[in-house]
């Protein structure tokens, strides 16, 4: 479907899925690209452009053998709004994070949330913020080079 033809509403939601999508494929390339005109704050010092915001998934996610960190992003509750004049939007939404591996069964491993804003720019909704906090930690040592690390 053309970009034009599709609502503002519905390309911010499928930036969302394509960001669960690329972490679930462990494509950190892929993150930084989507992610490269946006600041991302989580946990650790916000970081901004594709280098940087690539740089800190590859230095904190874990892949395992299969190239990807086993993991699936459930995006939920979602809601955005949308000011088509300025051509900005925010989005607010949950975050649940499972988790399986060969010896690890399938889990949730943290929950919590998201606070995006967006801009458009030359017809095209791009992230420019990413906030992530949260609020639940379960088994991350499998999932998160920091936690692996703690003793």
């Amino acid at each position: 479907m053309p970009a034009a033809l599709i609502s503002s509403h519905r390309a911010v939601e499928n930036l969302l899925a394509r960001y669960a999508e690329l972490v679930d494929d462990g494509d950190v390339a892929g993150l930084g690209l989507l992610l490269a005109d946006a600041t991302f704050v989580g946990s650790g010092p916000p970081v901004s452009g594709g280098e940087a915001v690539e740089k800190m998934f590859r230095d904190t996610l874990i892949v395992h053998a299969d190239g990807t960190p086993r993991t699936q992003h459930v995006t939920s509750d979602i809601a955005i709004e949308v000011e088509e004049q300025a051509d900005t939007a925010v989005a607010r939404s949950y975050v649940t994070v499972l988790q399986a591996l060969p010896d690890l069964p399938l889990q949730p491993v943290a929950a919590g949330r998201y606070r995006d804003r967006f801009e458009r720019r030359g017809g095209q909704w791009r992230f420019t913020e990413r906030r992530l906090d949260i609020r639940l930690v379960g088994e991350v040592s499998r999932h998160l080079r920091q936690a692996a690390a703690r003793p």
